[in-house]
């Protein structure tokens, strides 16, 4: 049995950033309506150099399993931080029917997630995504994508100006004046604080994708508490996201957060007034992955793709 392989630029070409910011809403609604399922991710520590992740996911007539690494100190050795393999199943035979490249389809939906949270959750304004790797250059197109005005921000400046002028979108000027926006979004490795106590203020929201694992985080625990948080999947964030410090310290239960399917189903309240301060907890969910993945699969007929004999 032959099936076909999507290199990163095969996901890339087959899945554009506003298919992948449709494709992960509908997850995201699907998810809370539970017609969509996942387990809560495993992780296969080897700290302090990364850990290995497996992610299933089932919905939409498919099944899928993703295999991917985190290893912020590769880039240093001039390797991707993200590596691995997604394979999707068909769920009614169990016969696999593609394998994509996972970095490639992490970045994606990273992006739309978080586009989506402040598409849903913020209010009119300019964007800053503050990290320009893969993630968050696919969070400044998606968010471009939605029509906002978008600037990046990274601690190395050319790479920051190299994706920008990629893109069509604007550089910010230093760190202070990028967390100073309306809508911002942090997707940084997760190894020091960028909002302590106090830095919010009225009226911004932020999405916060980089500290998606133990030890990481991007927002002070006393910073968390100021806001109306909202997450992706409660049971995985608490324990393994940005929320886990507050949970741990006791600073925050589940009644005080929201899940952002919720929001998007109707059953819950997003925004509730201009002013408020709102703070989404990205840790990255398997049907997010599996969206993107299916979104890929269905124009294999249309790309010149690899197949791999199984």
């Amino acid at each position: 049995m032959s099936v076909p392989f999507f290199s990163a630029r095969d996901v890339e070409a087959a899945v554009s950033a506003g298919r992948a910011y449709d494709a992960v809403r509908e997850a995201f609604i699907a998810h809370a309506r539970g017609e969509w399922t996942m387990q809560p991710k495993l992780y296969v520590t080897n700290y302090p150099a990364g850990d290995f992740r497996a992610m299933p996911a089932l919905g939409g007539g498919h099944a899928l399993l993703k295999w991917v690494t985190s290893f912020p100190g590769n880039p240093q050795r001039g390797l991707p931080t993200v590596s691995g393999l997604v394979v999707l199943s068909d769920a009614s035979t169990g016969l696999v029917e593609a394998v994509l490249d996972a970095g490639a389809v992490t970045a994606l939906r990273t992006g739309a997630a978080a586009a989506i949270a402040a598409e849903t959750l913020g209010n009119a304004g300019s964007a800053v995504v503050i990290g320009a790797g893969v993630n968050g250059r696919a969070a400044a197109a998606s968010l471009k994508h939605r029509g906002r005005d978008v600037a990046l921000w990274d601690i190395d400046g050319e790479r920051a100006r190299v994706v920008a002028s990629a893109l069509g979108v604007g550089t910010a000027p230093g760190l202070a004046e990028a967390l100073a926006a309306p809508i911002v979004v942090t997707v940084t490795p997760g190894k020091q604080i960028l909002l302590p106590e106090g830095s919010l203020g009225p009226g911004q929201h932020v999405s916060l994708m980089g500290a998606d694992g133990p030890g990481k985080a991007e927002i002070a625990v006393a910073e968390i508490r100021r806001t109306r948080i909202f997450c992706d999947e409660w049971e995985q964030a608490s324990h393994g996201g940005e929320l886990a410090a507050a949970v741990e310290a006791g600073s925050i239960a589940r009644e005080h957060v929201t899940e952002l399917g919720s929001v998007l189903t109707g059953e819950a309240e997003g925004r509730r007034a201009g002013d408020e301060i709102t703070i989404f907890d990205s840790t990255g969910l398997a049907i997010q992955d599996l969206a993107v993945a299916i979104a890929a699969f269905e124009r294999a007929d249309e790309l010149d793709l690899m197949r791999l004999e199984l």
